[in-house]
């Protein structure tokens, strides 16, 4: 059934108040069984560091895992645009960047939709304009970050951005739900490797973060206390 524009805002915001009662993992496991075939929808999976193909004619919402969006500058170095977690929708539609790309943070698991599923579906519009509104916000806080000048406060907010956004509760604080190489780290902040390496042990020194076996960084309680949150 089509909608008129007022229609398909006014069902826009019932939408978004539903979403938003809900806890996030419960709205991701439900945008994915509402919309989604009853027949089944085929999942793509990629390991862990593999790049994503990307096309103008659709775009991938993720099922399971983290994926990284970035850009190359000419010179080769790759710059972090953000991350996209289970709900949350990515490719090039929705992006004016020539160089982007997206690389699996851990092994993932996605769904392709096509654009003329999407303009056929006002409902499926719908789920995607919350997503975009969370990506905005998510790359308004990277912006606000690398435009810190001094590195070791990009680095600090870096990291509690990602505490709220992929933290998990554990005994001793949050742990930040993907393992992340000081490389990776660097190229968010807009610095070298060596210096989130020095930044990162300094930290640990301090005992404001740890790792767990598996390299997983994990912040303290009451570590960042004095930063300010968005």
């Amino acid at each position: 059934m089509a909608y008129s524009r007022a229609g398909f805002i006014r069902q826009f915001l019932k939408g978004w108040k539903e979403l938003h009662i809900m806890p996030q993992a419960s709205r991701a496991v439900l945008e994915i069984e509402q919309h989604e075939p009853q027949e089944g929808r085929r999942l793509h999976f990629f390991a862990k560091g593999e790049e994503i193909p990307l096309v103008s004619q659709g775009v991938w919402q993720v099922c399971q895992g983290i994926v990284q969006l970035s850009t190359l500058y000419p010179n080769g170095e790759e710059v972090w645009l953000g991350w996209a977690e289970p709900s949350t929708f990515f490719g090039n539609w929705f992006s004016l960047l020539e160089s982007y790309q997206a690389t699996a943070l851990l092994d993932v698991h996605l769904t392709w939709f096509s654009l003329a599923e999407i303009n056929a579906s006002p409902r499926l519009a719908q789920l995607i304009l919350p997503q975009l509104v969370r990506r905005m916000r998510q790359t308004e806080a990277l912006l606000s970050i690398t435009g810190q000048r001094r590195v070791e406060d990009r680095l600090l907010h870096l990291l509690l951005l990602m505490k709220r956004e992929i933290g998990q509760p554990v005994t001793d604080g949050t742990r930040l739900n993907m393992r992340l190489t000081h490389q990776n780290l660097a190229n968010a902040i807009g610095t070298t490797r060596v210096t989130v390496t020095r930044l990162l042990s300094k930290l640990k020194n301090e005992g404001a973060i740890t790792l767990d076996r598996d390299r997983h960084i994990i912040l303290k309680n009451d570590s960042f206390m004095k930063i300010t949150d968005w």
